[in-house]
């Protein structure tokens, strides 16, 4: 028996060949006749349309072109799933809104509370394969309006206005038999090509050298041991493409999701610490929000702010939020399970306080993400196509959101990214110079709470919805960019607020730029005694923020109280012993100085 007899017998154990009725005229090429009403579909016209059908498929699959796969009876939703589960692709169920690719250029906005939802997708598919075609008439309609072409399985009863809009129709009949072997093609099909498509570039990146650097850095990755991590210089990154229409395409597969968990009573604050004022009135809060709105407006992109609130930090943040309507930002609110959730997990969490794979990612990632899903907010972001979450778990006032680092991610496929600090200590010696990328000891790097996580990674991650979640078993390949200085302006304590309160920093438009006299490419170290630590002690022993562009570092303990248009240099000390004060007075300046009484400066010991 040949292979063609044994394929052709597979076929009929589907019952493929039986249709519903007798076949309209233009069905009549794909049978041979009827019996009892019903049209006996040519199993030979099947197998051909099957071949070209994976063959388009196949074509595709090499130019990494996005598929959309309908499927509206529900016995079929098991092999669907499992079939998108192993070739990679993600379930879209956008086209259950009907009109998902035609209004996708102007998406639908449903309003309620001044909320907005977008509920379409931002980038149409290359190829749209139905199982019932019949059934779902309006999605050919929508596809062939876009001339998206459609591979689809065709009976005899479909009416030929629809029939024409096919463009790989497979007669047959939708069987679950035969949408089982279907489905089973259709994944042959994709890890072939992705076997090949693997294979080219492994033998293409022997001739080019910069594919060549980019396998091995994630060879690289994968290598990496679990106490381990591999870092890449900001420096090696790709710069962003200049083309402001490519560079929108690429900001808008991105969502910032901050997280708003921190109160401000170590600092004295009442209230949460994104709302606490840094300069100008401008709060933590406005700094974020101003910075992402100015991405928008630059490159005309829409990338969503997601905030995640507590309980006692949400009437502080919608306070602040009252300053920015119209804007596309959500809240949600920690669930109260949750939080139940987060109680019993910190305690296994402090009896691995040694792990420092803990360290580098949020220990509340699960049940951010499980509180995200739960409010509903999650599905209409897969839907918009958004692919990387950037995670921002401090006050990080800087520029985070860089085109840069969302493109190296996108382009290597690497599903999570921490940035760190830039640091020498730990690096081992390796095959790779330090400006190629080193592996360090996770106990030797600092992270700025920043981070990047796919679609897929969190979709993963929600499957993981037990007490028993620790990111050491869920991230075990660890991979770090050593960011610069000038991507991290945390907003931890009140040395902190002097920096950014000072001369070496201005708001413009809303948002920080640091003064370009200044050329050390670091910001001073300032170390304040616990006489600084509150805020509102920290405001009345500075009458005003002293000038900080040439201090390389600041180490203040005791009662010492700053005058107005002050200037500091160099390396300086000042320590008030116990019951002593110490008077800096107006307009004074300080370089390379230590300072321990009164008598080191001179002038009267009172403001």
């Amino acid at each position: 028996m040949t292979i063609h007899s044994v394929v052709i017998q597979k076929l009929l154990s589907t019952n493929a060949h039986l249709g519903r009725r007798v076949a309209a005229h233009h069905f009549k090429i794909y049978s041979i006749g009827s019996r009892n009403g019903m049209t006996i579909i040519d199993s030979e016209k099947t197998l051909i349309c099957l071949r070209n059908a994976c063959s388009f498929i196949g074509e595709l699959v090499r130019q990494r072109a996005r598929f959309i796969f309908v499927n509206t009876n529900t016995l079929f939703d098991e092999i669907i799933d499992q079939m998108t589960e192993t070739i990679g692709c993600r379930n879209d169920t956008s086209w259950r809104l009907g009109g998902f690719l035609t209004n996708s250029s102007s998406p639908r906005k449903f309003r309620g509370r001044n909320k907005k939802l977008n509920l379409t997708a931002i980038q149409p598919p290359d190829c749209v394969v139905i199982f019932d075609t019949e059934r779902k008439s309006s999605v050919i309609q929508e596809a062939a309006k876009l001339q998206i072409p459609i591979v689809g399985l065709v009976d005899s009863s479909m009416p030929l206005d629809i029939y024409k809009k096919i463009t790989y129709p497979v007669p047959a009949k939708d069987s679950v038999q035969f949408v089982y072997l279907f489905c089973n093609l259709i994944t042959k099909t994709f890890l072939y090509e992705q076997r090949r498509l693997n294979a080219a570039l492994g033998a293409s990146a022997i001739a080019k050298p910069e594919i060549r650097e980019e396998v091995e850095q994630l060879d690289k990755i994968k290598t990496v041991g679990k106490d381990k991590i591999y870092v890449l210089p900001y420096e090696r990154l790709e710069p962003a493409s200049e083309d402001a229409t490519e560079t929108k395409q690429l900001l808008d597969k991105l969502v910032v999701l901050k997280f708003n968990g921190n109160l401000g009573s170590d600092m004295g604050f009442s209230g949460p610490k994104s709302a606490l004022e840094v300069c100008n009135g401008l709060t933590c809060l406005d700094l974020v929000v101003n910075h992402i709105e100015s991405i928008n407006s630059k490159y005309g992109c829409n990338i969503p702010l997601l905030m995640m609130n507590t309980p006692s930090t949400h009437d502080g943040i919608m306070k602040v939020l009252e300053k920015h309507p119209n804007k596309n930002i959500h809240t949600f609110t920690q669930s109260q399970r949750q939080q139940e959730n987060i109680e019993d997990m910190s305690e296994s969490r402090t009896l691995n306080k040694s792990s420092a794979q803990e360290k580098l990612y949020p220990s509340n990632l699960l049940e951010v993400f499980l509180s995200l899903n739960s409010s509903g907010k999650l599905e209409p972001l897969i839907s918009q196509g958004k692919e990387y979450f950037l995670l921002l778990q401090s006050e990080n006032v800087a520029e985070v959101v860089d085109p840069k680092i969302l493109n190296h991610l996108i382009k290597n496929s690497i599903e999570h990214c921490v940035e760190v600090m830039p640091t020498t200590s730990g690096t081992e010696e390796t095959s790779l110079p330090p400006q190629e990328g080193r592996i360090q000891s996770k106990e030797h790097v600092k992270s700025i709470n920043t981070m990047w996580m796919s679609m897929s990674c969190v979709e993963r991650l929600l499957q993981r919805n037990d007490l028993g979640f620790t990111s050491s078993k869920f991230f075990d390949r660890a991979f770090a960019i050593d960011t610069p200085w000038s991507r991290y302006l945390p907003v931890e304590r009140t040395s902190d607020l002097l920096i950014l309160q000072s001369d070496l920093y201005t708001s413009v438009e809303g948002t920080l730029v640091r003064n370009a006299a200044r050329a050390n490419p670091k910001d001073p170290s300032i170390e304040l005694g616990p006489e600084f630590g509150n805020v509102d002690d920290f405001r009345s022993l500075f009458k005003s923020i002293p000038s900080i562009i040439e201090l390389d570092s600041l180490k203040v303990t005791g009662d010492v109280w700053f005058g107005t248009g002050i200037t500091l240099k160099g390396k300086v000390s000042i320590a008030a012993r116990p019951g002593m004060k110490i008077v800096i007075p107006d307009g004074m300046e300080l370089k390379n100085r230590i300072i321990t009484s009164q008598s080191d400066i001179g002038g009267p010991s009172s403001l």
